[in-house]
Parts: structure tokens; sequence; C-alpha cells
């Protein structure tokens, strides 16, 4: 009986259950923080040797996996993993799924047998979002320049009510912001809600640069755009973000994009 619930565990994964499909993608982004280079070094080898290659197995691909930018001398030892869903169901039933695969067992022992005294990231925080209507599923970032330049830029706009975070969705959707990001050429990697994180009501999206002065100059492209003007001013618009965190962001070597 156990070895048939795992088949349908698998089975779902793959997407065979066509019923629970939806049209807009879910992501999860988990962000490990590490106290030393070693836990971030024993991290790194789980996720490049057992985590990616379980998750292609179960037909999940285009997972990113980011470090931070260093910026100044305090840049703090992070990493950044970003998993796209086809369902809820998925999301679900995937820890399921890993505690069944052998290979994926095998190749992240050290990382899954670590010790309490030893243990390979100090936390680990997980954010679920769903994707906006007007970009229903992810598209892996274009950029082919050296991985080390890019800048890989990850937002959240925080709201002081859910009405004025609804209000700032609508702009993005309805309103028009994600097609004006794809005219300047903002190499979208993804724009969703979060459904469960610290810092609700919030959004979060990912944009994608060949180097800082890209980046530098595409926003200033999108501030001066007849159209963000027009937006800008609109009274439905107005007060609809309290707080903007920007990372910078590059992929690592063995990211999916």
């Amino acid at each position: 009986m156990r070895t048939l619930g795992n088949l349908l565990v698998i089975l779902c994964l793959f997407g065979i259950f066509i019923a629970t499909a939806q049209t807009q993608e879910y992501y999860q982004l988990k962000t490990y923080s590490f106290d030393t280079e070693a836990q971030e070094k024993t991290t790194d080898d789980f996720l490049k040797n057992a985590f990616l290659p379980a998750l292609k197995q179960f037909d999940i691909q285009n997972v990113g996996v980011f470090k931070p930018k260093p910026m100044d001398s305090v840049t703090p030892k992070k990493t950044y993993v970003l998993i796209p869903f086809s369902s809820l169901v998925q999301f679900r039933l995937l820890d399921d799924a890993l505690a069944a695969n052998t290979s994926y067992q095998e190749n992240g022992k050290a990382y899954l047998e670590a010790s309490h005294d030893n243990p390979p990231y100090q936390r680990i925080e997980s954010v679920l979002m769903k994707a906006f209507i007007d970009m229903p599923k992810m598209e892996a970032s274009k950029l082919d320049g050296a991985r080390k330049d890019r800048i890989y830029e990850l937002r959240s706009y925080e709201a002081a009510t859910e009405a004025l975070y609804k209000s700032k969705v609508d702009m993005f959707n309805a309103g028009g912001e994600v097609k004006l990001f794809d005219r300047l050429g903002f190499n979208a990697v993804f724009y969703a809600e979060v459904l469960s994180g610290p810092t609700m009501p919030n959004l979060m999206y990912m944009t994608t640069h060949a180097n800082q002065e890209s980046r530098d100059a595409n926003w200033k492209a999108f501030v001066d755009s007849p159209e963000w003007s027009k937006l800008k001013v609109m009274p439905k618009y107005q007060n609809t973000v309290s707080k903007n965190v920007t990372l910078f962001l590059y992929p690592t070597e063995y990211s999916d994009y």
C-alpha cells in the first residue's frame, strides 16, 4: 500500500492529475541563512547534487538559485531558491516524493543527516506566491552574459492594508505595469501575489539585467516613460506601497537560469 501511495505522489508531481492544474503557477521562495561558510558550502552541495536533480525527475524545471550581489563588507551569507509549481497539489506533495526518492536521499546525505550541533544552515524562510494574471507562468531569463555580472532584481512591495495591496496588484495587471516592464526589456522572471510569508500584505517580482549599468538605464527609461507618468498619478493607485524591499542577486553556476 505504501508503494502505491508513493506512486500516486510521483504521478501527481508529473502532472498526470490534469484536473488539479491551474492556469497561474505557484512559486516558493526559500531563503537559507548561514552563520559560516562551511554551512553555505554544505547547502550548495545539497542543492546542486541532490535537490535540483530530484526536482527535474518530477518535471519541475527552471529552478533558480541566487546569491546576494556583494555590496559591502557585510553582505549577508544567504542563498535564495525559487521553485515553480504547476499547482498547490504539486507543492504539497513534493516533500513526500523527495522522502521516497533514494537517489535524493543518498546524494543529499551530508545535508539531510546533519547533526544538531553541526546544522547546514542557520534558518530557512519560506514564501508562497501565486503568479499574476498578466504573467501566469515563469519565464527563465534570456541573458547569456557572465553570471557574476548579471543583476537579478527581486522586489517586495508591502502595503499598509489588504485593500491597498490589491490596488497595487491591479496596477501591475489592469494598469499596465507588467506590459510596460516588458516593453522596456526588463526580462521579468515572475510577478506574484504573496499567499503566505512574513511581511504580508505584499507582492513580489523579479526582473533581470545584463549588468548594473543596464539595470540603471532600464529604470530610468521606466521612470521617464509616458505610461508611468500617467499611471502614477491616478487616484485609485495612490499610497499603495508602504515599503519597498529590493535585493540585488546573481545566479549560481548551477542555477537553471
